[in-house]
């Protein structure tokens, strides 16, 4: 289970970042894993392979509406991937704060999506967005490769001089640990796109930051990484968290159907169900039955704290 939800992730990748040789690639390589696994195994992964084929076409009907409609001005060559929720990994989504620049381009996009259907609703995960953007420097202009992320922060400086890393902050609506990461690549690293006070090469609360106007480069074009999180971590954590729902929805439906249940029959039953997908750890479905316990699925028998019985 580990092993395909590691999959998933990298196929989501590929598929998101231009990473892929081609969709008939993909799909020659889901099909081999389909017999080896089973279709409710990789049914997600054909799902994402074909949501960009639908992508793409959404994208030439987005294009269509612009060049009819000389009202609906972005401002700036946009591109949206429109996906459906159900076949992707999880992806944070919080609510950053838009320069204005950008919101502009949102609305434009949501007018067009209106027109094609009315009942479905877009959520933005701007953590996946990638921008191009001109930075004007003293020596020349270099076209800077940048997370949205990354866009939305150095846009700020277009109407202040100097901004603090509180200040930065509350303006983009970001969590502690995504603006200094984002910080970290724009002053720290080795495209020093803005200046910090004082110059170390860790990001603090204290921190003031201005745009270096200074700033060369021997290319036209670079790119500026954003450093990764830690992906292993997140894959175990999210495979743990499938583990709890899957150990949770066994416990359930044993107990839905025999009412009444001893705990090592109930143990031995949630293992058997669930040996063909992972083998589940005893103390994991412990803690699984006093969770379901607390949120009144079930509950222990008065006079046999060993023997539980189903809510309905």
């Amino acid at each position: 289970m580990a092993c395909l939800i590691a999959c998933r992730k990298k196929l989501a990748r590929r598929l998101l970042f231009d990473k892929s040789a081609n969709d008939e690639h993909e799909r020659s390589i889901l099909t081999k894993l389909k017999q080896q696994c089973g279709g409710q195994f990789t049914s997600k992964m054909e799902g994402m392979v074909t949501d960009l084929t639908l992508a793409k076409e959404n994208q030439s009907s987005f294009e269509e509406y612009l060049n009819e409609n000389s009202n609906a001005d972005p401002g700036m060559d946009l591109t949206v991937t429109v996906l459906t929720t159900g076949f992707w990994p999880s992806y944070k989504s919080f609510d950053l704060n838009l320069p204005a620049e950008m919101v502009k381009c949102v609305e434009v996009f949501k007018e067009f999506y209106q027109t094609k259907t009315k009942h479905r609703k877009l959520t933005w995960i701007y953590s996946l967005g990638t921008c191009n953007i001109t930075g004007k420097f003293d020596t020349k202009p270099v076209e800077l490769v940048v997370t949205t992320y990354q866009a939305a922060a150095l846009l700020l400086f277009n109407s202040s001089d100097k901004l603090s890393y509180s200040e930065i902050l509350t303006q983009l609506n970001l969590t502690d640990d995504d603006v200094i990461r984002l910080l970290h690549s724009l002053s720290c690293a080795k495209y020093k796109i803005l200046n910090k006070e004082p110059s170390t090469k860790t990001i603090s609360s204290t921190d003031v930051f201005e745009f270096n106007s200074k700033f060369t480069d021997k290319m036209r074009r670079i790119k500026i990484p954003l450093p990764p999180v830690d992906e292993k971590k997140k894959v175990i954590d999210d495979v743990d968290k499938d583990r709890r729902y899957a150990i949770d929805a066994s416990i359930v439906r044993i107990m839905k159907s025999r009412k009444a249940l001893g705990y090592q029959q109930l143990v031995m039953e949630c293992v058997e169900q669930l040996g063909r997908m992972f083998m589940p750890d005893v103390k994991a479905i412990k803690k699984r039955i006093e969770d379901l316990i607390s949120r009144d699925y079930l509950e222990r028998d008065k006079d046999n704290l060993n023997l539980f019985k189903y809510l309905a």
